[in-house]
């Protein structure tokens, strides 16, 4: 059994922040062994990557949308792999989903990925 819940969506004004959460429940493998990675999809549009990290947290990828702006990290003792957003901007509205990967990397393909949470709406207003 495999959940990955996020949290922490909300509207926000432009410039403002947000910072989101996504709690990792696995059997028989520990949130250690998975990369985790950030994607989004806003309405009429496919998924993009957002941001990935290593099962360490030692290695972090970004999209160029975001980079500069969007943070990620992982505390592996609470299962959690965390979103800082600033500087948002309209075009970052869309649902955010977590995903976790079975690897030491992370990827930018979702197709990557194994594992695949509800998602969590972001929406910023201009």
């Amino acid at each position: 059994q495999v959940q990955l819940v996020e949290s922490g969506g909300g509207l926000v004004q432009a410039g403002g922040s947000l910072s989101l959460s996504c709690v990792a429940s696995f059997s028989g493998r520990s949130f250690a062994s998975y990369a985790m990675g950030w994607f989004r999809q806003a309405p009429g549009k496919e998924r993009d990557f957002v941001t990935a990290i290593s099962w360490s947290g030692g290695n972090t990828y970004y999209a160029d949308s975001v980079k500069g702006r969007f943070t990620i990290f992982r505390d592996n003792a609470k299962n959690t792999v965390y979103l800082q957003m600033n500087s948002l901007k309209p075009e970052d509205t869309a649902i955010y989903y977590c995903a976790a990967k079975l690897d030491y990397s992370g990827s930018r393909f979702a197709y990557n990925y194994d594992y695949w949470g509800q998602g969590t709406q972001v929406t910023v207003s201009s």
